[in-house]
């Protein structure tokens, strides 16, 4: 199993919940900081490009996006 944590005053903090058995040997290893969020620049090309998409299926139901799930996973139509 895998537990996120944070370093706190040079102690590995546990997210909330996690409990390990005392003497318990881990494995500590640091990971990258999540990135920031997209720029807008980033978001208007990301827009454009599934824009480009819009109208491609000529056929196929009428209730497709209602019913999306169903069609592809079957899951019961709303």
């Amino acid at each position: 199993m895998t537990y996120r944590g944070r370093v706190k005053n040079g102690v590995v903090v546990l997210e909330a919940g996690v409990r390990l058995q005392e003497g318990m040997d881990v494995r500590v290893e640091p990971v990258e900081a999540e990135k920031a969020a997209e720029s807008p620049a980033q978001t208007q090309q990301l827009r454009e490009g599934l824009l480009s998409f819009s109208g491609v299926v000529k056929e196929g139901p009428s209730d497709l996006a209602r019913n999306h799930d169903h069609y592809l996973h079957g899951t019961p139509k709303r």
